[in-house]
């Protein structure tokens, strides 16, 4: 995907949010670090552009809800300065592959409080589940072998607005 293709599926995927969420009320959107809190912020751009009012947005840092890493003396980076409870959080990533982020991403949004619901964005879905998560929303469907690495770049961080396989 070049930078047109990721502004596209951003601007699909707010549009699919608002519809199935019948407008922005109670939404708070919640980015995945690193590169899910990028693309958060731009859907919450797009939502303000679109619904003329500002969704609150947090970072989420997942390190220790993970079950298959173990980061030792890791600095917390979760940002969250909103009650999650009976909001309809949208988790936003940027691949979806095992399913484990996500999973420990709703672990940590649930000892915060209670949603009324959990809805998951991402831009890249390349398949190979552990876990059985699906997103509700998706930039695009990428087939891949388990061999394969996706890297989705963003201007904030990489100077580049890309996905590519190697």
């Amino acid at each position: 995907m070049d930078a047109s293709a990721i502004q596209r599926a951003i601007t699909r995927i707010t549009y699919e949010i608002l519809e199935r969420n019948h407008g922005a009320d109670q939404l708070a959107v919640i980015g995945i670090y690193s590169r899910g809190v990028i693309l958060a912020e731009r859907i919450v751009e797009r939502i303000a552009e679109l619904e003329h009012r500002q969704v609150e947005l947090g970072a989420l840092d997942i390190t220790t809800y993970r079950d298959d890493k173990v980061v030792p003396n890791h600095a917390e980076k979760t940002k969250i300065d909103f009650s999650v409870q009976d909001k309809k959080i949208i988790l936003v990533d940027d691949v979806l592959y095992t399913g484990r982020s996500c999973r420990a991403a709703m672990d940590a949004v649930l000892e915060r409080g209670r949603p009324t619901s959990i809805q998951l964005a991402v831009l890249i879905d390349r398949g190979h589940r552990e876990l059985p998560i699906r997103p509700d929303y998706v930039g695009k469907n990428l087939p891949t072998a388990q061999t394969e690495t996706v890297k989705v770049s963003v201007n904030e961080l990489d100077d580049a607005d890309c996905v590519t396989i190697f």
